[in-house]
């Protein structure tokens, strides 16, 4: 957990906590000196628990979605032998374990994996719950408590992905547990006792939080996107590689659901159709959202992969000695990835990777830094700046102003996109010059021609690297001055 952290998102995540733990402010989260409104503050409280605890790192850091991920695969082994019995609930662990949509993808700084937690615990709890003659109002709390805590890590989404799958199976079993509106009432109010001060708080503080992160970062991404468009079959073949080795079981697993003969049916129990609504309902919401990233569908894994346990247990396929192999090889693909190759990815491509030089630049405390035409928040974590200015590519004549006008006669410049570099070179007014400039990007790997580098930056991204060049710009002094030219050092 302690390789580079990847930009956007670790960066970010990194960056907040450690700001806020620096300003003793946890109701506002900060970044770059600003109030930070797109996300709610949980996990920026539960990494600053980490910092203070273990020191800010970035393995201190990603310590938080790891234990999340691990304590959800617990969940689903727990509530698994509830449901579906100690074989099946096993198995269903075992592929989430082994599933590396999840575990690799968790274990990384973003918000999802601490989400699927609250998610799982929140719909497993509610439906035990439920299922029984009575309801069981032990877990029906606890699964609003876990709601509110979802909904403190990334907002409304987690009611959303938990009430429609459980309205669906109370619609369709015949003989359901009375829940009257005072026990809806009861979730309610346990849910907004635990997230609701603190949205009170902030939108006390900070109003315009209400329309930006309620209205802006939830209706409007949802009905209009404005970044992150991905058709809809997007989380297709997502769903296929990131449940390795659970999706090599699709095919019979289909068959075994689709099979009309009486002993078929009454080998599928409700609680197996709830899983299967709780998978598919969250892939299906995110599928019809114009905004999509990888990570979104991380809470489908759990039921999908307790589901596919549910069968391996219950089918020929558990005494295979396939299932051996597969399991052993995924698991040595899951180290070698953990490992070897993440941990040279991100020193190959994140901007840390060049630490010591950022320091050089970036590490005077007087001398403006500027991100264009995007953030760099792990250059400001590593560097321990919050104080990072960002200019977008329409800021451009802002930005050439700023240079003109500062106190300063330098700044550094941290280009974030490929082609950034060049187009301010042609931007650049007569009274402003770069002095010095560095590459950032990728570099040309050992053994391989430079024509193939090429081509593999513009495959694995270059964009998306966070820090692509560096220069430092400075105001030119007047040939008719007597003076020397400024050292910007």
């Amino acid at each position: 957990m302690s390789f580079h952290l990847f930009e956007p998102d670790e960066g970010r995540y990194a960056e907040i906590p450690r700001e806020m733990m620096l300003r003793g402010e946890w109701t506002v989260p900060y970044l770059d000196g600003e109030p930070y409104l797109d996300k709610p503050p949980l996990l920026y409280w539960l990494v600053g628990i980490s910092y203070r605890t273990f020191g800010v790192h970035a393995w201190s850091a990603r310590l938080v979605p790891a234990l999340a991920i691990h304590a959800c695969i617990l969940v689903v082994y727990l509530m698994g032998r509830r449901l579906f019995g100690e074989r099946a609930a096993f198995l269903g662990a075992l592929l989430l374990a082994l599933a590396p949509g999840f575990i690799t993808i968790g274990r990384l700084l973003v918000l999802d994996g601490l989400l699927a937690l609250w998610v799982t615990l929140s719909l497993f709890a509610a439906f035990e719950a439920v299922r029984g003659n009575r309801l069981a109002w032990r877990w029906w709390l606890l699964s609003a408590l876990a709601c509110g805590l979802g909904i403190l890590t990334k907002g409304p989404v987690a009611i959303v992905l938990l009430a429609p799958p459980l309205w669906a199976y109370r619609a369709l079993q015949p003989n359901k547990c009375p829940v009257r509106w005072p026990t809806y009432l009861s979730f309610v109010a346990v849910t907004l006792a635990v997230a609701a001060p603190w949205y009170a708080a902030i939108c006390v503080r900070l109003p315009a939080f209400a329309y930006h992160f309620l209205w802006e970062h939830n209706v409007v991404r949802f009905l209009a996107p404005f970044d992150h468009l991905r058709p809809i079959w997007f989380y297709g073949p997502i769903l296929l590689l990131g449940l390795l080795p659970a999706t090599l079981l699709l095919v019979p697993f289909c068959r075994f659901l689709l099979a009309t003969d009486p002993a078929s049916s009454e080998r599928r129990p409700a609680e197996l159709g709830f899983t299967l609504l709780a998978g598919c309902w969250c892939v299906a919401f995110f599928s019809l959202s114009g905004c999509k990233l990888p990570t979104y569908i991380m809470p489908a894994f759990p039921p999908f992969c307790l589901a596919f346990g549910f069968f391996l247990a219950r089918s020929r396929w558990q005494r295979s000695p396939v299932l051996g192999v597969v399991g052993t090889v995924g698991f040595g693909v899951i180290c070698l990835g953990h490992n070897l190759l993440l941990p040279w990815y991100a020193a190959y491509r994140a901007p840390a990777g060049h630490l010591a030089e950022l320091r050089n630049y970036c590490g005077d405390p007087a001398m403006p830094v500027i991100c264009y035409p995007r953030s760099c928040d792990s250059v400001a974590f590593y560097v321990g700046r919050d104080d990072l200015k960002i200019y977008r590519s329409k800021e451009t004549n802002a930005l050439l102003y700023f240079l003109q006008k500062q106190e300063r006669p330098a700044a550094v410049l941290l280009f974030t996109h490929r082609h950034s570099l060049e187009a301010f070179k042609h931007a650049l007014t007569p009274d402003l010059e770069i002095v010095e400039q560095k590459h950032f990007g990728l570099q040309e790997l050992h053994g391989l021609p430079k024509a193939l580098t090429e081509k593999m930056t513009v495959l694995m991204g270059e964009t998306s690297l966070g820090l692509c060049d560096l220069a430092v710009v400075q105001r030119k002094v007047p040939e008719s001055s007597s003076r020397a030219r400024i050292s910007w050092r």
